[in-house]
């Protein structure tokens, strides 16, 4: 297995003991949740993050079997943690720290569904010249 794969969960090739707790900021820019370490810092300060149904702070210890309730933006996830990883390697490998509650997967597939109905009457469109015309002689009409 290469090294860039590896989770904190198997022994480092030095002989150090494998992780047992780490950053909240550090697993959730880890576990690809954020682009960077300061927004997992961000939100986590702005009370987006849950751990184990209380709030957290941005160096709280995360343990395998923690629970986490993610909002970003819209979007609400319900992930329990399954392995720790000091470094942030592929989306294939994140995906392997984390699994997402089936009731937390329900939830956001029917909010996206939600979104395109919404969304499918179609975008606000531009006006056109004559449009534009139009909207000058109500706004000013001289």
């Amino acid at each position: 297995m290469h090294a860039d794969k590896r989770i904190a969960t198997e022994a480092a090739p030095t002989g150090e003991p494998p992780a047992t707790d780490l950053r909240a900021d550090q697993w959730l820019w880890a576990a690809r949740f954020f682009k960077t370490r300061s927004l997992a810092k961000q939100a986590i300060d702005g009370g987006k993050v849950d751990v184990n149904g209380a709030g957290c702070k941005p160096a709280k210890a995360l343990h395998v079997g923690d629970m986490l309730r993610i909002s970003r933006g819209e979007e609400r996830l319900e992930v329990e943690v399954l392995g720790l990883s000091h470094r942030r390697g592929p989306a294939s490998v994140a995906q392997t720290l984390y699994r997402e509650t089936t009731a937390s997967r329900e939830a956001r597939e029917a909010m996206q569904q939600q979104r395109q109905l919404v969304g499918a009457s179609g975008p606000a469109k531009r006006p056109d010249k004559h449009a534009r015309r139009d909207l000058r002689r109500l706004k000013d009409p001289r």
